[in-house]
């Protein structure tokens, strides 16, 4: 058996659940999700930046991001180096999971079903964002 993946930012469970409710820890650290548009950012389109909720890395551009009407926030492309691309096969389903490589916490999963010129859909929950609006 592999390990657990070493990420450069680590925390005790205690500490995430200090800086987590309970929502976002069951989704950043226990690989959760949201119900489909519940999220506060599925239907937010301001410039500026998504970063990992647990850690505050810049995870996506508001210029990649994009209605994709699934019911969880998406983007076509995260900024580089920011993510992990991890294979996953729960729920009987072949998918790719995407967490902070920063700090591991679990962001969604990206599909090959976008609409875009990258053909991709970053399918992120809201609960694993915060988001720094762009200032001028």
């Amino acid at each position: 058996m592999k390990p657990p993946k070493t990420y450069p930012l680590q925390k005790s469970e205690a500490e995430w659940r200090e800086i987590l409710d309970a929502d976002d820890f069951r989704i950043l650290r226990e690989k959760g999700t949201e119900y489909p548009f519940t999220g506060k950012y599925n239907d937010h389109f301001e410039m500026g930046t998504y970063n990992c909720k647990g850690c505050n890395t810049p995870l996506y551009s508001s210029e990649n991001k994009f209605d994709s009407s699934c019911g969880w926030p998406s983007y076509d492309e995260a900024l580089p180096g920011a993510l992990e691309f991890i294979k996953d096969t729960t729920h009987g389903m072949l998918r790719t999971e995407i967490v902070c490589a920063q700090c591991g916490g679990h962001q969604g999963h990206v599909f090959n079903d976008g609409p875009t010129v990258t053909g991709e859909r970053y399918c992120v929950n809201s609960a694993s964002i915060t988001f720094d609006p762009e200032r001028k």
